[in-house]
Formats: structure tokens, C-alpha cells, sequence
């Protein structure tokens, strides 16, 4: 089967909202266009977004697949197509065990004197819910990641 890889349009927000909302992670600020999304057949079967924040600081964020189509290189490719437009350092929030996925791309782990007011702000706010996640038995714990701008923007630069 074959998908292809293109920019969200407005009908699409109700997929958006749903796949994000199935993968269980951050639901909120899901404006389609900031989304790319996968579609295979007329069916959306993955999503990811950059999202900016106040404090300008961009985020990969809402990388999320169908579960029929996990395991298969959709996330992988989503992330690629959303990097190639990307020149800019941007971060990103995740579970530790997907530390190693993300490095893929050029991400590493950050600590908290390294991240922009927005991330210092949001590891305090999820430090409850992992103390909180760690008293209910689940010992994984949120991390933000930071990717450099790329070589091709520094080359771009006056």
C-alpha cells in the first residue's frame, strides 16, 4: 500500500482531532494548518505538526499513526516531510523510551537550563502528572528534545 504525504486542509480537522486523541497524547492546540498528514486510499493515517510558542520557541509535536498502519515508516516519513521544510532549532516532548526514535532525526535530550521559558514551564506542570503516573505503576517519564537548526539554514543566514 502506498500513502502520500501532503498539507492538512480544513476537512480534515475531525481525523486530526480523532487520531490525536486515539495515540492518547497531547490534545490540545490542533490547528490543521499547521498539520501534515499522511493519506492512504482517501483515509488520513498519520499526523504531525510544528507548533509555536509565545516565547517563540517551535515544537514537533502530534506525531501520531492509525494503529493499523503503526510499524510500517508512516511516522518516520511524516517527520522527514515536516523537517525538510524546517530550518530552525526546534524541541519536542516525549516519553523516554522514544528518546532512541527521535535521535534518528537529530534529536537529543535537553535539561532544563537548556530549554526556552515555554518547556521549563511545561516539565514543571508534567512532573506532577509523572509523580502522579509513577504512584499508578508507570515508570516512564516525560523528556523534552532539542534538534539544531540545519546545516542548509546556517548557509542561508546574512
Amino acid at each position: 500500500m502506498s500513502y502520500i504525504i501532503r498539507q492538512a486542509v480544513e476537512a480534515d480537522q475531525p481525523v486530526i482531532t480523532a487520531i490525536v486523541r486515539r495515540a492518547g497524547i497531547n490534545p490540545f492546540s490542533l490547528h490543521w494548518p499547521r498539520f501534515l498528514v499522511a493519506e492512504e486510499d482517501g483515509q488520513v493515517i498519520g499526523v504531525v505538526q510544528i507548533k509555536l510558542h509565545g516565547d517563540g520557541s517551535r515544537e514537533l509535536a502530534s506525531l501520531a499513526v492509525i494503529p493499523t498502519r503503526q510499524g510500517q515508516q508512516v511516522g518516520g516519513a511524516l517527520v522527514n516531510a515536516i523537517l525538510a521544510g524546517e530550518r530552525g532549532p526546534l524541541y519536542l516532548m516525549c516519553r523516554d523510551p522514544l528518546e532512541g526514535y527521535y535521535a534518528r532525526f537529530g534529536f537529543s535530550r535537553v535539561d532544563s537550563g537548556q530549554m526556552p521559558s515555554y518547556f521549563r514551564r511545561i516539565t514543571r506542570v508534567a512532573g506532577l502528572f509523572t509523580f502522579l503516573s509513577r504512584l499508578a505503576g508507570d515508570p516512564r517519564r516525560g523528556i523534552i528534545m532539542f534538534r539544531e537548526a540545519s546545516a542548509d539554514s546556517e548557509n542561508h543566514r546574512s
